[in-house]
């Protein structure tokens, strides 16, 4: 930045003295620009437009607030260009702009003056800042113990997981430990062992005529949802006299089930066999030639006899389907090919979810809807853009979070001496069996580059603020979302409001003053020339950028918002080597005894709040949820049925309680989910989370059991078994169009 301040003439008392900086560059008042940016607020990675137009801002500027002339952004848009979104973008993503405006963003660096916890911070100079930082890292290395560093973060893809990767295998620390509630390591372990593909499929689900959608909410939270929701509506309007139809299995409505024509209800854990029933059906009756199978069914014990152990009449006792339904479901897809079969959510997040989504991608095979049109895809070419996420094989359970709580406490196979953590909450969003937070309190050292108080940033020793993504440079090669190769890159939309620093660049800056090896793997000046240089070696691929040189692609590709190949993918999938019947087991475990604790508890990913990393945007307070309409807190989903047995009246205030805590909060009924079945959003609840979601609600994350599926590791968050009471009468619950109460008395 080139600016530099000038103070005017004092105006009364000097304690009113008001700083008016010099512009930072040239803007024309009163037009508007579009820049383009990437959405951050899910995986989906979906490309944005921001609109950015002059106006007066509060900014700090060399350590001082004031006033600037500068462009700000006001509104953002999905990039009709992006192959993800095309032109599209959700609530969350609209939300994406109180992120830079927020009133409780940090604005310096902070020191902990306190105690830990206590949230009693100083603020500090950048230099100090980062000389606390590099000092407690030399520290470590002068001592021998470089791998007692921990690098804790929500998955990162593209150049941000590149850096951080070399600064901590340079540093001689273990790989970063990402952190996820709503992970879908699973179903990338699952795609690994059928096909070949440790990823997150594609699906085209605009040339799919029929779709059997397993707990995959996949209009709602998961996966890439826009894209999803765009090529749903191809599907359903977009083919003159073709209309392909939605079948969703699942236990409570979610806003995809909404959207389907026929609701069908298992118990938790069931889904895998149902798709086997339909599977047992294709395959008895000769409505799909086995032979398209493939390798995938090979890891399904009974495939090659027909999987006796699946009839239409077995299958009805355990998931409590009809076998006529079974078998007209079976007709159905096997006659209106091209058939896919999707797996996510809730029946992945059992004991028993790697055989569950083994046996959808059974089922995949045997329709003949991998690579194919209609089907799921993977990613046909690796851009070789640097690392990529690791599989869940194979992982130590040290590099999970539970594994480095039990680190801390045990000493083995080393202490923790510092932890640094970028965006992620595992304080919020993991069980409490796992004592995350009481393992931190004893790690000598915490630094986060948090931009706001949560409850992870409370407990650091040093916060340095990271920019938001509008004022940053982005990358990112998403996962899925697109039939073409792609990778996404845009420049900051505006200028930093406050004394803020990017994060990666803050990573640059210790691996500078670090030396040796550490600076040898991270040699650029700046993330901008690290970008430049990774992203450089796409200019010789047939895409959507001609340029005349390298300077040219590199303008042009900003000026796009990425590259994408103008190819769709077409990679058939890889015949994993020395595949095998899977052993696991196909009956779910549940914690808990079913007559102490009747009710399967439910917690699923809020449609606004997420995992609860949004909750404190005020628009995804204040925004209805879609199907409750709840606003402003949380609330517990009963079915009539049941609500009438335990004499519960709509908005009363009652109690779910499993083995790990318990949680209150009022009732609505509704008869979109299943009498056995409780639920409650994730997102409210939190303790330290800004003005907007502080003590709001209550955490449903904090009653779970610490149950996980063996062979990822990742939390079967949807495995615990509670009991509801009522307590008495609770205070009303704030609807769209309905009651209204001001927030703050809902707190």
């Amino acid at each position: 930045m080139t600016g530099a301040a000038t103070a005017l003439d004092s105006c009364g008392s000097a304690d009113h003295q008001l700083i008016r900086f010099v512009p930072e560059e040239e803007i024309t008042p009163g037009i508007a620009t579009w820049k383009p940016s990437i959405c951050p607020l899910c995986p989906a990675g979906c490309g944005l437009l921001v609109r950015v137009i002059d106006g007066e801002a509060e900014v700090i500027r060399q350590g001082r607030p004031g006033l600037i002339q500068m462009g700000l952004a006001k509104k953002l848009e999905g990039n009709p260009n992006h192959p993800v979104n095309r032109g599209k973008l959700c609530a969350r993503g609209q939300a994406g702009l109180q992120v830079t405006y927020h009133p409780d963003r940090l604005r310096n660096p902070l020191k902990r003056s306190g105690p830990r916890g206590s949230g009693q911070f100083e603020e500090i100079s950048w230099d100090d800042a980062v000389k606390e930082l590099t000092g407690q890292l030399s520290a470590l290395a002068v001592a021998g113990q470089t791998n007692a560093l921990a690098f804790i973060t929500k998955p990162l893809r593209g150049q941000r997981q590149d850096l951080v990767a070399r600064f901590l295998a340079a540093f001689g620390a273990p790989p970063a430990i990402r952190f996820e509630l709503f992970d879908n390591d699973v179903l990338r372990r699952a795609n690994a062992l059928s096909f070949g593909h440790a990823a997150l499929p594609t699906v085209d689900l605009a040339r799919s005529n029929y779709v059997v959608s397993f707990g995959t909410d996949f209009l709602g939270t998961w996966n890439s949802p826009v894209a999803q929701a765009v090529a749903y509506g191809q599907m359903r309007q977009g083919r003159p006299g073709v209309r392909g139809k939605l079948v969703q299995v699942e236990q409570r409505l979610s806003q995809t089930g909404a959207n389907a024509d026929e609701w069908v209800f298992v118990p938790p854990g069931t889904e895998g066999v149902l798709a086997l029933g339909l599977a047992h059906v294709m395959l008895n009756e000769k409505l799909r030639p086995a032979a398209h199978s493939a390798a995938a069914p090979s890891l399904i014990e009974g495939w090659s006899r027909g999987l006796p152990d699946y009839s239409p009449g077995e299958v009805e006792k355990r998931t409590g389907v009809p076998a006529g339904r079974i078998r007209r479901l079976a007709g159905e897809m096997a006659a209106h090919a091209p058939a896919v079969a999707l797996i996510g959510g809730a029946p992945l997040a059992q004991t028993n979810g790697l055989f569950s989504a083994l046996a959808v991608n059974a089922l995949n095979a045997l329709l003949d809807s991998v690579g194919t049109a209609g089907g799921i895809f993977f990613s046909s070419a690796e851009l070789g853009l640097g690392s990529r996420q690791p599989t869940a094989a194979g992982v130590p359970e040290s590099s999970s979070v539970r594994g480095l709580a039990d680190q801390v406490f045990s000493g083995r196979p080393r202490p923790v001496k510092a932890v640094l953590l970028y965006e992620a909450n595992p304080v919020f969003a993991s069980p409490p069996a796992w004592r995350v937070r009481d393992a931190l309190v004893q790690i000598p050292f915490l630094a986060s580059f948090g931009s706001f108080i949560d409850e992870m940033s409370v407990l650091a020793d040093l916060i340095l603020p990271d920019h938001s993504f509008l004022e940053s440079w982005l990358d990112d090669v998403p996962e899925s979302g697109a039939l073409e190769a792609m990778a996404s890159l845009a420049p900051p939309a505006m200028h930093p409001l406050h004394n803020t620093r990017a994060m990666p660049d803050v990573l640059l800056e210790v691996a500078r003053k670090l030396g040796g090896n550490v600076a040898a793997a991270l040699p650029w000046p700046s993330f901008e020339e690290m970008l430049h240089g990774a992203y450089a070696s796409l200019r010789g691929r047939a895409g959507s950028i001609a340029a005349t040189d390298a300077d040219d692609f590199w303008k042009k590709m900003q000026d796009q918002g990425g590259w994408w190949s103008t190819e769709a993918k077409s990679a058939a999938p890889d015949a994993p080597a020395g595949a095998r019947a899977f052993p696991h087991s196909s009956q779910p475990e549940f914690h808990g005894d079913e007559k102490e604790f009747p009710f399967f508890f439910l917690p699923y990913p809020s449609l606004l709040q997420y995992d609860g990393s949004l909750a404190h945007l005020p628009w995804m307070q204040e925004t209805p949820d879609v199907i409750s309409t709840a606003m402003w807190g949380s609330w517990v989903e009963i079915n009539p049925k049941t609500a009438e047995h335990l004499g519960i009246q709509p908005g009363d205030l009652v109690e779910v309680a499993s083995h790990h805590g318990k949680v209150q909060a009022p009732a609505i009924l509704t008869p979109g989910i299943a009498p056995e079945v409780v639920a409650m959003p994730v997102g409210p609840g939190h303790e330290d989370f800004t003005r907007y979601a502080s003590q709001r609600g209550a955490n449903p994350v904090s009653i779970l059991a610490e149950l996980t599926e063996p062979e990822t590791g990742s939390l079967a968050w949807a495995a615990t078994r509670v009991k509801i009471s009522r307590l008495g009468k609770g205070k009303p619950i704030l609807f769209a169009g309905g009651m209204h109460e001001k927030p703050h008395e809902r707190r």
